[in-house]
């Protein structure tokens, strides 16, 4: 689960972290005169939305008086920004934040995320803040340092030294970057965070060491022991369908693809989606009912997947183990009683009750197309949209 950075920034600085003073809304009228309270030479405008770039999409806007920022504020909001991690369909700017503004000395990159393959955590820094790291990484990767740290209580002052390394501060700056490491990694563990990005850190020319940019992204099977932190929840900044897959318990991510894919384990959905684009087509999203799905999650499943324009035809991929496949059948004959099944649909099974389930869907009129295993399934669906 993502937040927003004025969300992010408020958890920081609970645990520690330096943060400029800031203040948001939802709308023009209650932002301008909050911001009144703020001691700034210059106001710092943010759109507010769960995507990178915004600075060069328009969404941040450095202003000198209140009267300014009344007018960009008004501007802003209500506005679609269009940047690299939003695609060309935008973001609607609904909430605006605006803080004190910094005198930047340098500026650095700092992230912390889970390294699955080593089971640790790996904190990332850069002296080049500011900038895509993906663009640094790949320009200049010597600048960029990886220190993977043990998942524990407290992280160590060696690997504090380490991490800011790179940053090359004087003494007192690097003891406050180091208190920074361990308050970013105490915020870390106790949140069950996925990452904490800080893009860009930044030495002030005051030698203080400041967040000015953050965001922070949520464990999401791991909310039920956090509901402060799902309270921050922002549905206005998830896809729709998304928002109902998570009502249904079903794993769903939506694509750009058209070929709607519905398949039991995370596995075996990428392995579908990745033989649809073998045989030349995109799929049009993920969608992982789970092992033990009822025939109204089945038809749930189905629905979503239909709402979805995009989408020309089905692939329904089934390996029977706890996830039976009359179970499966009878959750698409429902479904289609409710719905119209326009597109072609191509359906695999295999497994726990697979006669069962072909009987239900043999004697159920639709108009569907077996397939013997997911090789075929793939050739059967991509030639069915053609």
């Amino acid at each position: 689960m993502n937040i927003h950075e004025h969300q992010a920034k408020q958890i920081l600085k609970k645990y520690g972290a330096a943060v400029p003073n800031g203040v948001y809304a939802l709308t023009v009228d209650e932002l301008v005169e909050k911001a009144k309270s703020l001691k700034t030479k210059k106001y710092v405008l943010k759109a507010q939305i769960h995507a990178g770039g915004r600075g060069k999409a328009g969404g941040v806007k450095i202003l000198d008086t209140i009267e300014e920022l009344d007018a960009a504020a008004k501007e802003l909001l209500g506005k679609t920004l269009v940047t690299h991690q939003t695609g060309p369909e935008g973001r609607e700017v609904k909430r605006l934040y605006v803080e004190e503004s910094s005198d930047i000395d340098k500026e650095f990159y700092l992230s912390c995320l889970v390294d699955r393959a080593s089971s640790k955590i790996a904190f990332i820094s850069s002296d080049q803040g500011g900038m895509d790291i993906e663009e640094v990484a790949k320009s200049s990767p010597e600048k960029i340092v990886t220190t993977k740290v043990e998942m524990d209580k407290k992280i160590s002052d060696k690997d504090c030294q380490e991490i800011v390394r790179i940053f090359n501060l004087n003494d007192n700056s690097k003891m406050q970057a180091v208190s920074l490491i361990k308050s970013i990694y105490e915020m870390f563990i106790s949140t069950d965070a996925n990452m904490i990005e800080v893009n860009p850190l930044i030495l002030t020319k005051e030698k203080k060491i400041v967040c000015l940019d953050a965001k922070v992204n949520f464990d999401s099977n791991a909310l039920f022991r956090h509901p402060e932190i799902l309270e921050l929840r922002d549905l206005n900044e998830e896809e729709e369908k998304e928002i109902e897959a998570s009502k249904h318990d079903l794993a769903y991510i939506k694509l750009d693809g058209s070929i709607g894919c519905m398949v039991n384990g995370a596995g075996l959905a990428m392995a579908t989606m990745d033989i649809i684009k073998l045989y030349g087509k995109e799929p049009a999203n993920f969608l992982d009912v789970g092992g033990g799905a009822s025939k109204e999650k089945v038809s749930a499943a189905l629905k979503i997947i239909l709402s979805d324009r995009n989408v020309k035809g089905i692939l329904i991929n089934i390996f029977g183990g706890i996830m039976r496949c009359d179970v499966l059948a009878q959750g698409v004959v429902d479904a289609a009683k409710e719905i119209n099944i326009s597109v072609p649909l191509v359906v695999r099974l295999a497994g726990t009750n697979f006669k069962e389930g072909k009987e239900i869907l043999d004697n159920s009129e639709l108009k569907l197309i077996s397939a013997e295993n997911l090789d075929d399934a793939a050739k059967k669906i991509v030639e069915a949209i053609k």
